[in-house]
């Protein structure tokens, strides 16, 4: 891509309307554009960022059986009201609003109430279980706070996935495979996500939230050092000073950002949907149920959260919207003639670069916007590095001097 053609420009100063670290770095570095408090345009360096965070998500989310499919936005009524949840809490979290002749609609904060009657449509029998569902699907929130960026938003990117099983022994199961699977995606995207234990409302004791610790966070837990236990503050049996139950270790308290959550439901929602199903010997049963959700946007947010300095956004190689940044210092034939070959040939070679090529920026403009944007690894074409390309890593302060096929080996192409 070349920047002299990327739609979205950087910004030196940070937007007076922002607070949180994300929003105003993902806004100075042109990758989102703020509509309103809680909406956000993803501009194409954002988009390919949150794309590549919501493949991470399909791939892990295909290796546990899930299937994706992809379900309205627009909810009638009716099904709210079966389950309880147009009144509370929908009047406090849903956007309702009533349509032609009457007909009143809300727009999807979660999906029990439209996947369970979709699954009812296809379960009779044992050997109709279980069956796994997810989708990738922008969700709308009517949020009293939505003041932090791409953090709590009132439209957000989010996977929700639901479980649908015949007993309680093999919801508990698949639980374990969904936890395993989420913590393979917080490392995925650059984030040490602990385990941690949470209310499980009226469905069970707990449910489980994944929390990265930042002095950025909204949420309190208390966590052990050692083997990384955890609760919630606001269910918590422990706190700090207190030796773990689990391995005696020093419990700690701290800041932390909730990236994804799972919940046993069991039978919450497919009694009220009438969601059954025929054993093997023939006796009617209630289909056990868990949910298990993750925010694409939250994520990417909370990277920007923890992954950054004093100049702007250092993104994990998975998540980067480009590979490498190409610098083009000095308008010279010779160093103008070899940024265009070394760009063709990385493109040649499957990488993806983002080649700062504009004429009318400084040395010391494309310096600070490449150190804004983030990309992990910057190379730069000028009359000092000669035969040679300067290479820096985003996350590291050393630079060194390189052959073409030197920078090819520590890309692996």
């Amino acid at each position: 891509m070349l920047q002299s053609k990327l739609f979205g420009k950087t910004v030196k100063e940070p937007p007076k309307d922002e607070v949180s670290v994300n929003a105003i770095l993902l806004s100075r570095g042109g990758f989102v554009d703020k509509l309103t408090a809680g909406v956000y345009t993803y501009l194409p360096l954002g988009l390919r960022v949150l794309r590549k965070i919501q493949q991470i998500v399909r791939d892990e989310m295909n290796a546990i059986e899930g299937q994706e499919i992809l379900m309205p936005a627009l909810l009638p009524k009716d099904n709210w009201v079966k389950s309880g949840r147009w009144s509370d809490p929908g009047k406090e979290v849903m956007f309702q609003f009533e349509g032609r002749a009457g007909k009143e609609f809300g727009l999807g904060w979660t999906h029990e109430e439209i996947v369970t009657p979709l699954v009812k449509k296809f379960t009779s029998s044992y050997k109709d279980l279980p069956v796994y569902l997810y989708q990738i699907q922008d969700k709308f929130r009517n949020e009293p706070r939505a003041k932090s960026g791409l953090m709590r938003g009132l439209e957000f990117s989010m996977k929700d996935l639901y479980s649908f099983h015949r007993d309680a022994d093999d919801l508990a199961k698949y639980y374990q495979e969904a936890l395993a699977a989420y913590q393979k995606i917080f490392l995925r995207c650059g984030l040490e996500a602990l385990v941690t234990e949470a209310s499980g409302g009226s469905f069970s004791k707990y449910s489980h939230e994944f929390q990265v610790l930042t002095e950025f966070g909204e949420d309190t837990i208390f966590y052990c050092a050692s083997c990384h236990y955890a609760q919630n503050k606001e269910v918590a049996e422990i706190k700090g000073g207190d030796n773990c139950p689990k391995c005696g270790g020093n419990i700690l308290e701290g800041k932390a950002i909730e990236v994804g959550n799972i919940f046993s439901l069991k039978t919450k929602y497919s009694e009220p949907f009438n969601l059954e199903y025929t054993d093997v010997d023939g006796k009617v049963k209630p289909v056990m149920m868990g949910c298990y959700g993750i925010g694409p946007s939250r994520v990417m947010g909370s990277i920007v959260e923890i992954h950054h300095d004093d100049k702007g956004i250092i993104w994990p190689a998975s998540v980067a919207p480009f590979a490498v940044h190409l610098l083009q210092i000095g308008t010279d034939e010779p160093v103008a003639a070899k940024a265009k070959k070394i760009y063709n040939e990385l493109l040649e070679a499957g990488v993806d670069v983002l080649f700062d090529d504009r004429s009318e920026a400084s040395a010391g403009q494309k310096f600070a916007d490449a150190d804004l944007i983030g990309i992990p690894l910057r190379l730069v074409i000028s009359v000092k590095a000669g035969d040679k390309i300067e290479v820096k890593k985003r996350s590291e302060a050393k630079i060194e001097l390189m052959t073409l096929a030197q920078v090819k080996k520590i890309i692996n192409v």
